[in-house]
């Protein structure tokens, strides 16, 4: 587990991470981007109902496995089913871009996690995201997404 955790650290700073944390970020982008930690947070407690309340009413995403995109219900059941039994002992994610126009953000980062499924493997996934995120009752939630694991593209 170590050795894993200590090889996606080293992947993260030699791809150029280390150059993002030096960026500045405005406070209306430092909000949204810890808007993206909590759900992230959220989601790696297995707290699918919790992650879901992120979630607009008319979200639509499309993740890299899926053939078509998808609406908050479809989303819903389909990271219900796949988080069966799996835990995420590890997740860290880099922001890329911050864009914030009024009450809509956009937001380009890259994630890398270890999971561990019900028979105790783990397994490292790196991909990277971009989320939609529309103010509403002040509150950040995801109107939209693209991306996935880099081995889905």
């Amino acid at each position: 587990m170590r050795t894993t955790v200590l090889i996606i650290s080293i992947m993260l700073i030699g791809s150029g991470f280390s150059t993002l944390s030096a960026q500045e970020w405005t406070p209306v982008q430092k909000e949204v981007w810890k808007n993206v930690n909590d759900y992230w947070t959220v989601m790696s407690k297995g707290d699918i109902k919790g992650f879901m309340e992120y979630v607009h009413q008319d979200y639509i995403g499309w993740d890299y496995d899926s053939p078509v995109p998808m609406g908050k219900a479809d989303s819903q059941k389909w990271l219900e089913f796949y988080t069966q039994g799996m835990k995420i002992p590890f997740w860290d994610i880099r922001p890329l871009a911050i864009k914030v126009y009024g009450d809509v953000a956009f937001v380009h980062y890259l994630y890398s996690r270890v999971m561990e499924g019900a028979d105790g493997k783990k397994s490292t996934e790196n991909g990277r995201w971009t989320d939609i995120l529309l103010k509403q009752g002040g509150k950040w939630i995801l109107i939209g997404d693209h991306g996935g694991s880099e081995k889905a593209k």
